[in-house]
């Protein structure tokens, strides 16, 4: 079911689980698949140009959470 792109909350409860740690042993993740996901994350760009704690809008936004 991961294969084929079933999100892992779906499969858990499809199994009955009560947590996701407890699907998590059963999921494992194939080469393939992994190399996917660091490819999408791979961007080459630049990350930011300052740090997340010097940003005043995101802090800001998480200081009214």
């Amino acid at each position: 079911m991961l294969r084929s792109g079933v999100d892992i909350n779906t499969i858990r409860a499809w199994l009955g689980h009560a947590k996701i740690d407890t699907t998590a042993v059963y999921a494992e993740i194939d080469m393939e698949a992994k190399a996917r996901a660091v490819g999408l994350a791979d961007s080459g760009e630049a990350g930011p140009s300052k740090p997340w704690s010097q940003d005043e809008g995101l802090m800001a936004f998480l200081s009214s959470l």
